[in-house]
């Protein structure tokens, strides 16, 4: 089929990938986007489109900072099969058809009205133009579900998408559609994951928007972080794609995905979008919250991640999960690993805290694999919040301990024989040394375990000890003698006897290592970690420098020299762990079967809070066996027999059994390890004397056995028989043995204590003996050392809940059988019972409680007791350590059965608060209110279960008796809010703190409408609290709104009803804000936020309150804050979280706009009514609440969400207030004086806010942020643009005929005329919009203005002013957009004047188009200006500059000024300091010297309040300080010569004058010193059509720096035009391109100028002189020196300039060329002065000791000197005319140019007399080189210079030693020759140079060794000319600095210097006088030899300056002539006056 334009321009997206086989087909991707146009191929099989890609990263290299980078566009055609239509472009389904035509213009009528189509090569639209956000008339149409059927790919299709008209082949095909803003674009996932498309979005902008900028910036952590986002965002998207989560992975997943993108949004663009991970991770809208979306803002912009709520950290247990991964140790042996943990809290022992768990290594040494894998890991469980450090009071450390036992053989030889270790072959080597006892326990340890050098090669690492001794084994128990031990703890002895040698294996600690687990266990993440293992050193330890090392080592094993080192017996030991956190370990393996299935489970020792399963758990350490030297054995009978002196004490080993009293064993009582088989009889390690055990054991007896049974210990030194028993009772005194330490007596292992009672005759048993040290039951560790009584030390430690150890516990639970007054005695001794004990039998203590007090009902005293006792107990439920709660609830509902303790409990509260006052009443009654709600728990079950009874035996009324001691209660505590005792405030805040949790509890007892009448009751009764309590009151309200008991409507309504009174006292207007006032403020947000759905009635009631408080909180600034209180808080103190950074704001006020927008926005409405004055009062309010709250004030600027929400809630508040304003506030046109402006005005200015506000101008934000805000607020501006044009019809007057006909308005005038000056500024904003619709609407007010004002003024000026302001302020402000650049407003508003067009010379139309002129010229520069895309600097100057001159002529002077000042300081930043000052002086030209006339203060830049003199004066600072920074001197006179002026004959102010010529003295100083040289110039042509007009065919003089090469110009104006090309000369014949010409130009000498009628004027100040201000520019074009010097002549182009230099830009336009012809004077004139000045740039370099230079300069020299050269410039002498007479030749009077070319050709001949001095000082081999002498030289120099000569010399006088001045300006030493010194310096200036005489002192010459000398000379540095005080102090005076006091002045600095500091030229009588003066009065200086007459004086003189300061001299002179610091004068009158004498 032909090819086919669609009817709509169709949206579709890439399903499959399509590769290009044709050049126009278009390769697509899987997920492009496409807008499809047109549809052809076979059967409409393809279609014709354009694909939007993302943009190229390439396009970030020429993008403006911070701007999205623009999507790339290309176009072809695809199959159908490819694509799926997505939706359907244009208009609605009911708008016309033909609107859908796409031939002409594209109907995507974009918010840029109708967009420009786009050709097939023309360049994407900047601004896409966006159809779903511009007004009623165009919306995307969405796909309805049965077209999707034919828009897939079926065969409807083509029906679907094509239009009947097919395009002919030849004719062109559619232009391009503009695509829109997309908006809409979610896949088919969005509905139910949300977030898929959320990610997409953010992912696009990324790297639209940042990941450009990031590269550019070369910002890599960014970058980085950027990376780590996207790939982890791109994950999740995943994920949620591909739907195998379960639904807790995918709430998890959502969560962390939307603080992921918040993360990635806070750090690129620093706005965040809420987007609620409950609500699947959709963005919240305008529709949802106020309050949770304010909430989900705070946290998400402020904090790093959600909040989580304060973990109950009883609720929640930890555990650690052990994973022994691999051991590899160099040990033969077995190998034991003992697990365990240990607790450590600093400055205590470490304790271990769980059992310990074992793991066997076989023999081999390594453990890398076990095919047992249950056998490696276990489960450590039940850990509580303290022990692992995690509450904020505990700072406990938690530590993975591990031990490494070894098996080894211990040899008992002979009787001499102390130890001895196995050889290979089975012999015993024994220690050859005697040694003493303790020296041998020593040496046997080493030798059995770790061994000598000789010793370790006993050990065979191949053959295990156990294998070795199977041979000697004669033990019949082993099964297996492959097999080693077991566990380290074997059950029975292996011991074996041969040949008299008794052998044994016994185990050892070998070392022990920790590790730090608190870290890990507050992680989710698993770790894998290598323990070092540690064994105590002999010597000095390196412990310290090792990874690995943690000090609680040291507690857990000692060491005798007290140091440690790693041990070569365990390598390596690697475990990998994890911690979890489940309140049930049970219910976590259940949960976690794949990896905790089968798991060996290790208990901790001890309950983690209140035991919720039964357990009875007996643990027991054994420590140490206390064994001094000399130690006693305790006997049966008789006194104590010290230690056999076989006993060496170097194995000892314990074996302990649990026994019966009658001495039966129990079997399989004791568990060495969690993972370990019950033992009838444990052995311990062995442990050298001295050395500890420290091993747990747990034991497990049935409960019945405990009383009975006790625990016996054998000790034994390996392998030797046991030498001493000892035992302990587990029962003592009718409780459970107390834990702790217990030292039990060792006795001696005899007959008589071998078995636990005697039997026969003197065997007494070892039961009947003491078994303690001391026969008390609290020993202590240390009791023991009284004595060397031999004793073992053990600890015990009960973990039961069947046993107590508290006697007071045990008898009251045996109250029974308690004699009556003990059991009183009991419960008023239970309060110091260890709550442990209490938690452990609560279910025992509540039966016994309330046993008694059914027991004792009726009772007073036993009630109260008992009530008091059920308090205390109780009260443990507050305890943090357990969590209590949950267990006495399910006591309440479970196990409690005492019908009859209901009025018991009732009589003993209520006797309590009968006497609230008294001192012991008040503290059992605060006590009591924390526990109430359990107390009524029991109460009301007790009720009913009493009223069950009752049932039972036939009583079924009610007791009304009960329910009115119940109410009784609830009196009495109201009484008690009432009082107002001080005592009293204690037990009041309690009663509001808990009040509400008792509420819940009366449910079985009373009514829901009377337990909500006693919740109302008691909230009356706390009306008169004050202080905190007035929080907790608040607190209270949040709390009833909460409970479920009140969730239903009715009490719901009760309760907000009374809520309006019971908050209205605190909040609203104030006298003050203080602290608690913005507390109350807040909990009274929070009140309304819980209560805010079912609001009705209430709401006017409460919008006062809120306006009231929010103005009162407006106004405090707000200070930076470092917490975040959370918002909306509902409890007291408010929960606050650490922020990253400092930030503003105030979360009352944050609080505040989100509850007036949840109110405002209820379905109710505001429902105001009030008096006409208070509405009027209370809708300002409002609407300046609401301005506040737009403008950012109530929350921070990038909270994007909340403040776009707000946009939308205050469009319907401003929808409903215009609804009273157009009722009640618009009176009849009769009335008008009753109307009120300021209202509508505030109306209107908060309604222009909004419509205009930045962030909804959807068009210029990116993909993210545009999606967010169009979600949040739909079209807010449509809504209010039809507002607005509601409104403002609504206040104009209804028109007559004639202005009808003549405007075409219905309403216009009226009070609309009140807003014309001042709505003008944000009507024309608006104006400038995007929105269509919300322009037309802006256009057609700013019409109804134009039209008013003309009607009642005949002038537009007040609007044209208006609007000038505005749009300056607008492009200040907001970005540029389409609209502004199109102008369109423009044209709109001329359209709506159409009808006054046709009328001939219409005023109106005529003023119209005028102003439309001006706006139209001022929006162009305003747009050149502000506009990005300009080129090059010096265009944006000019743009600026042009703008500058037009509000100049529009007498914009505060905007002039400001873009004046802003020109400047772009000067100044681009290091133009002078064009600074040049634009400076703009500024200044607006005002006169006006010392009287008064200017106002301007905000910017900043000026005080001062007369137009002052203000100009401050300038002129600034302007001369730019000069002298750009060492502009002549601008800089110029400057202080006018303030000279106005100093002298304005103000008459003498010391700024005095300081202002000093400073203008120091400027010419400078100019006389400075080598400164000309600054180059460039003539520029631009050539060619690719210039603007403002440049094309225009040629331009640029100024160049002073040392710029005509290359570097060349190549900066190749960078600023990088597309032209630059050529050398001749016409340009192509037009098209840019062609530039450049050449370089001087400033034109203007041969006439007075200066070249002197004689010796240096060469600066004559450069100085021709160069400033230059306008015109010459080029020499022809030049003819050769023939006869009266031919020679030359021809040049001179060139000028607009304006002269410097200039504001640099540059200036040649307005005329011109060519000029010199005649052979001027021609030898140039000539002259150019030769002079070439030679004297040679001179200067031999000067500088350039040797090489000086036969250059010699031959330079004789072309000048030889009599017989050509081309000497002494040839021109002849154009001189001479009179002959009498052979006498006599000079003629001159012609000034002849006269300048004779003192030219005197110049020459100094210059040439100074070379030939300077050559005669050189050494002879520099002038080797040449044939010339300088004899020769000098001889020729003066034949053929001869009258030259002879015009400068004249008679020597005789030279006083004293230097001679060469001006004699008096010094202050000569002071009183002033006057003759003054007068003979008047006659300086004008002394004739023509009569100059000749003198011999050639020193005076100028030569460039002196030059240079004073150039680097600082006047800053001259010594004072005195040696007396008295002088110096004058001279000092004199020296004030003329800016800063620091600096030395410049006039009467100079006074007093020597010669060859100052200048060259003077005449005969000045030196006459000069010579005198200096002679008679002129001291003597120390300063050098210049007084020397003949060759070289002047080199020394030269050398000495040159020391001087040389690099100070320009920064010098800047310094002082920067500061014209106006200050007070120092110097005293008396020496002013002789200054002023000195100066004249």
């Amino acid at each position: 089929m032909p090819w086919q334009p669609l009817p709509r321009i169709a949206f579709a997206v890439a399903t499959f990938p399509f590769a290009a086989h044709e050049p126009a087909d278009l390769p697509l991707e899987l997920g492009d986007e496409l807008y499809i146009i047109e549809q052809g191929g076979r059967n409409g099989d393809w279609f014709r489109g354009y694909l939007v890609a993302p943009p190229s990263l390439l396009a970030g290299l020429t993008s403006v900072k911070g701007q999205t980078l623009e999507a790339r566009v290309f176009s072809g055609i695809f199959p159908r099969s490819c694509v799926e239509v997505r939706e359907v472009l244009g208009e609605d389904e009911e708008g016309d058809e033909e609107d859908g035509q796409v031939n002409g213009d594209t109907q995507s009528g974009g918010i840029g009205g109708a967009a420009a189509s786009m050709q097939m090569g023309a360049r994407w639209p900047a601004r896409w133009a966006c159809s779903c956000a511009n007004g009623p008339g165009s919306k995307i149409k969405k796909k309805h579900p049965q077209q999707q059927q034919h828009l897939t790919n079926g065969n409807h299709a083509a029906l679907a998408l094509s239009v009947n008209a097919p395009r002919e082949p030849d004719q062109p095909k559619p232009p391009a559609p503009v695509p829109m803003l997309k908006i809409g674009d979610e896949t088919p996932t969005s509905a139910s994951e949300p977030l898929v498309d959320e990610i997409a979005s953010c992912l696009r902008e990324w790297h639209s928007t940042n990941l450009h900028e990031l590269l550019l910036s070369r910002q890599y952590s960014l970058l980085d972080k950027m990376s780590t986002l996207v790939h982890g965002l791109d994950l999740s998207r995943r994920q949620f794609l591909h739907n195998v989560l379960t639904t807790h992975e995918l709430g998890s997943l959502r969560e962390k995905t939307v603080w992921d993108l918040v993360r990635g949004n806070k750090e690129f663009n620093g706005e965040v979008v809420v987007r609620d991970p409950a609500q699947r991770g959709r963005v919240l809208t305008g529709e949802d919250s106020a309050v949770e979306i304010t909430k989900l803002q705070s946290m998400m912009s402020l904090l790093d991640e959600r909040p989580q709520p304060p973990a109950n950290e009883n609720l929640t247990l930890y555990h650690l999960l052990i994973d022994v991964k691999a051991f590899v140790g160099a040990n033969t042996e077995s190998t034991t690993l003992v697990f365990f943990l240990a607790s450590k809290t600093p400055g205590q022992a470490a304790v271990a805290l769980s059992e310990s768990y074992i793991v066997e290594v076989p023999p081999s040494g390594a453990l890398t694999s076990l095919a047992k894998a249950g056998q490696m890991r276990t489960l450590f469980t039940n850990l509580a919040s303290a022990d692992i450090g995690d509450l904020p009071s505990t700072d406990t450390e938690l530590f993975l301990v591990v031990k490494i036992r070894s098996t080894a053989q211990v040899i008992a030889g002979k009787p001499g024989s102390r130890s001895g270790l196995v050889s290979r072959d089975g012999s015993t080597t024994k220690s050859e040394k005697p040694q003493s006892s303790s020296g041998g326990s020593k040496s046997g340890r080493r030798s059995l375990m770790w061994g000598q050098k000789s010793q370790r090669s006993a050990f065979s690492r191949n053959a295990p000890i156990s294998s070795r001794l199977n041979s000697l084994s004669e033990h019949e128990g082993t099964d297996d003698g492959q097999d080693p031990p077991t566990t380290a703890d074997s059950r029975g002895p292996a011991a074996s006897e041969q040949k008299g040698t008794v052998s044994r294996i016994v185990n050892r600690t070998m070392g022990i290592g920790a590790l730090k687990v608190n870290s890990i266990m507050k992680q989710e993440d698993e770790v894998e970690s290598v323990m070092t293992i540690w064994s105590p050193s002999v010597g000095f330890g390196h412990e310290k420098q090792e990874d690995g090392w943690e000090d609680v080592i040291k507690d857990l094993m000692e060491s005798k020299s007290g140091h440690f080192e790693k041990t070569r017996r365990a390598e390596r030991l690697q475990i990998h762990l994890k911690s979890f956190e489940n309140p049930d370990a049970d219910a976590l393996i259940k949960a976690t079967p794949t990896l905790l299935s089968g798991v060996a489970r290790t208990s901790k020792m001890g309950f983690s809070g209140a035991p919720t399963k039964p357990r009875s758990d007996i643990y027991v350490t054994i420590d140490e066996a206390f064994l001094p030297r000399h130690a006693l054995l305790s006997r049966s009978t008789g006194s104590a027999t010290p230690l056999s002196s076989g006993i060496t004490g170097s194995n000892l080993q314990i074996t302990l059994e649990v026994r019966r009293a009658n001495g039966e064993r129990m079997e399989g009582a004791i568990f060495p390890s969690s993972n370990s088989e019950s033992q009838s009889t444990w052995e311990s390690t062995a442990a050298e004397r001295g050395d500890g055990w420290n091993q747990n054991l747990r034991l497990a007896i049935s409960p019945a056995d405990v009383p009975g049974s006790h625990i016996v210990m054998m000790l034994s030194d390996a392998p030797n028989p046991p030498f001493a028993i000892c035992y302990m009772p587990l029962w003592d005194q009718g409780a459970f043995m107390r834990d702790g330490h217990h030292s039990l007596l060792l006795y001696r292992y005899d007959d008589t204590t071998n078995s636990p009672k005697g039997k026969g005759e003197g065997r007494t048993g070892y039961l009947n003996l003491n078994w303690n040290a001391r026969g008390k039951d609290d020993v202590s560790k240390d009791e023991a050392v009284t004595g060397p009584i031999a004793t073992l030390r053990v600890q015990t430690y009960l973990c039961s809940t069947r046993f107590s150890q508290d006697k007071v516990l045990l008898g009251l639970l045996k109250w029974k059988e308690q004699p009556p007054g003990d059991v009183q005695e009991l419960l008023k001794r239970l309060v110091f019972v260890p709550e442990i004990e209490v938690v452990k039998l609560l279910n025992d203590v509540f039966d016994a409680i309330f046993g008694i007090l059914v027991e004792h009902t009726g009772n007073d005293d036993y009630e109260d007791l008992i009530f008091s006792a059920l308090v205390t107990v109780l009260g443990i439920v507050h305890d943090r350590r357990f969590n209590l709660g949950p267990l006495v609830d399910q006591y309440a509902e479970n196990k409690f059965n005492y019908p009859f303790a209901t009025p018991c409990l009732v009589r003993s509260f209520t006797r309590l608060l009968a006497k609230p006052s008294d001192p012991d009443t008040s503290r059992k009654l605060r006590a009591t209110f924390k526990v109430v709600r359990h107390i009524l728990k029991f109460i009301t079950h007790a009720r009913g279960q009493q009223k069950a009874k009752e049932a039972g035996i036939g009583i079924t009324s009610t007791s009304p008796g009960f329910t009115r001691h119940l109410r009784g209660i609830f009196k009495a505590l109201d009484g008690l809010m009432r009082n107002n005792a001080p005592i009293l405030v204690g037990s009041q805040t309690l009663a509001v703190q808990h009040f509400h949790t008792w509420l819940p509890e009366l449910t079985g007892l009373l009514s829901t409408e009377e337990i909500l009448h006693i919740a109302i009751d008691f909230m009356d009764s706390c009306s008169e609290v004050r202080g905190k309590l007035i929080l907790y009151k608040l607190v209270l309200i949040i709390n009833y709104s909460r409970l479920d008991l009140f969730s239903q409507p009715e009490q719901k309504a009760a309760l907000s009803a009374n809520t309006v009174r019971w908050i209205a006292p605190h909040w609203g207007k104030t006298a003050e804000v203080t602290e608690q006032w913005r507390e109350q403020v807040r909990l009274c947000c929070s009140i309304l936020s819980t209560q805010v759905a079912g609001l009705g009635p209430e709401i006017p009631d409460y919008i006062p309150k809120i306006i009231d408080s929010y103005l009162a909180l407006q106004a405090p600034p707000k200070p930076p804050k470092t917490r975040l209180s959370l918002l909306f808080p509902t409890t007291y103190p408010f929960p606050s979280k650490p922020i990253s950074g400092d930030s503003q704001f105030d979360e009352v006020l944050i609080e505040l706009s989100a509850i007036l927008s949840a109110i405002s926005n209820r379905p109710a409405g505001m429902q105001l009514e009030l008096a006409e004055d208070e509405m009027a009062t209370l809708l300002e309010d409002t609407l300046h609440v609401h301005l506040s709250i737009l403008e950012c004030e109530a929350f921070p600027a990038n909270w994007l969400s909340v403040h776009i929400y707000h946009h939308k809630s205050t469009m319907k508040t401003l929808e409903y207030l215009a609804g009273i304003l157009l009722e009640s506030f618009l009176p009849h046109p009769d009335e008008a004086e009753s109307y009120n402006t300021e209202l509508w005005k505030v109306f209107f200015t908060v309604l222009l806010k909004l419509v205009g506000s930045d962030a909804l101008a959807l068009e210029t934000f990116p993909e993210q942020k545009r999606r967010a805000v169009w979600k949040i607020a739909g079209d807010v501006r449509e809504l209010g643009a039809e507002l607005l044009r509601h409104t403002w019809e609504a206040i104009g007057w209804e028109t007559s005929l004639d202005e009808k006909q003549r405007y075409g308005l219905t309403k216009m005038g009226g009070y609309q005329v009140q807003y014309v000056p001042v709505l003008v500024g944000p009507i024309v904003e608006l104006c400038l919009s995007v929105h269509e619709g919300l322009r037309g609407v802006a256009v057609e007010v700013l019409q109804t203005m134009i039209v008013s004002e003309w009607t009642l003024s005949e002038d537009l000026s007040v609007i044209q002013t208006e609007m000038i302001d505005c749009l300056d302020r607008l492009f200040k402000s907001k970005p540029l957009t389409e609209s502004i650049l199109q102008k369109l407003f423009i044209n709109e508003l001329l359209g709506l004047f159409d009808s006054l067009g046709q009328i001939e010379d219409d005023p109106l139309y005529a003023g119209l188009k005028e102003l439309i002129a001006t706006i139209d010229e001022f929006l162009d520069l305003l747009v050149a200006v502000h506009s990005t895309d300009v080129t090059g600097e010096a265009s944006h100057m000019i743009h600026r500059l042009r703008l500058m001159e037009f509000l100049r002529d529009m007498q914009k002077e505060e905007i002039f000024i400001r873009y004046v000042h802003q020109l400047a300081q772009l000067q100044d930043d681009a290091r133009n300091p002078t064009e600074a000052g040049l634009a400076l002086r703009l500024h200044a030209d607006l005002y006169d010297w006006d010392p009287t006339k008064i200017l106002p203060p301007l905000i910017d830049p900043e000026f005080p309040a001062q007369s137009q003199f002052d203000r100009k004066e401050k300038i002129y600072f600034d302007i001369i300080k730019h000069f002298e920074d750009g060492e502009a001197w002549s601008s800089a006179l110029s400057a202080y010569q006018e303030l000279q002026e106005q100093y002298q004959n304005n103000v008459y102010d003498f010391p700024k004058l005095a300081r202002t010529q000093r400073a203008i003295a120091t400027i010419y100083e400078t100019l006389s010193k400075s080598n400164k040289l000309v600054p180059k110039y460039f003539r520029v042509v631009y050539k060619g059509m690719g210039f603007p007009p403002s440049l094309r065919d225009k040629e331009f003089v640029y100024e160049g720096s002073p040392t710029e090469r005509t290359t570097q110009f060349t190549d900066r104006m190749q960078e600023q035009h990088a597309s032209a090309q630059i050529v050398t000369s001749g016409e340009v014949e192509d037009v098209e391109g840019q062609f530039l010409q450049i050449s370089a130009l001087s400033p034109h000498r203007d041969l006439e100028h007075h200066v070249f009628q002197r004689a010796r004027v240096p060469q600066v100040v004559r450069d100085y002189l021709l160069s400033t201000n230059p306008q015109d520019f010459s080029v020499t074009s022809k030049r003819n020196t050769s023939g006869p010097v009266t031919e020679h002549s030359a021809e040049k182009i001179i060139y000028k300039t607009l304006e002269p230099f410097p200039t504001i830009l640099r540059r200036s336009e040649i307005i005329s060329t011109d060519r000029i012809h010199l005649s052979p004077v001027q021609t030898a004139l140039e000539r002259i002065i150019r030769k002079t000045a070439e030679m004297v740039v040679v001179e200067k370099k031999v000067s500088e000791g350039e040797a090489d230079m000086a036969p250059l300069l010699i031959d330079a020299l004789n072309i000048s000197v030889a009599a017989n050269s050509e081309t000497t410039v002494a040839r021109y002498r002849e154009l001189l005319p001479t009179l002959i007479e009498n052979d006498e030749v006599e000079e003629v009077e001159l012609s000034p140019i002849e006269n300048a070319l004779k003192v030219a050709l005197i110049d020459h001949a100094v210059m040439i007399k100074r070379c030939l001095t300077l050559l005669g000082k050189l050494p002879k081999a520099s002038l080797a080189g040449s044939s010339l002498t300088t004899e020769e030289l000098s001889q020729n120099f003066e034949s053929t210079f001869a009258p030259e000569l002879a015009s400068f010399t004249f008679p020597q006088a005789v030279r006083d030693p004293t230097p001679v001045p060469s001006w004699a300006i008096s010094s202050p030493v000569l002071s009183d020759r002033s006057l003759r010194n003054s007068q003979m310096l008047r006659g300086l200036p004008n002394s004739n140079t023509n009569g100059t005489l000749a003198t011999q002192a050639t020193d005076i010459l100028d030569t460039p060794g002196h030059r240079t000398a004073r150039s680097r000379l600082s006047f800053l540095q001259r010594k004072p000319v005195a040696e007396d005080g008295s002088e110096r102090s004058r001279s000092k005076e004199n020296r004030k600095s003329f800016f800063s006091g620091g600096g030395v002045g410049s006039i009467g600095r100079g006074r007093g210097r020597e010669l060859s500091e100052h200048t060259e030229w003077v005449t005969e009588s000045d030196l006459g006088t000069t010579r005198r003066s200096s002679s008679e009065q002129r001291p003597k200086t120390s300063g050098g030899k210049s007084g020397k007459s003949g060759k070289g004086e002047r080199g020394e003189a030269g050398g000495l300056s040159r020391e001087g300061s040389v690099g100070s001299r320009v920064g010098s002179v800047r310094k002082r002539l920067s500061r014209l610091t106006l200050g007070k004068k120092t110097s005293k009158a008396s020496v002013l006056v002789g200054s002023v004498v000195e100066e004249e």
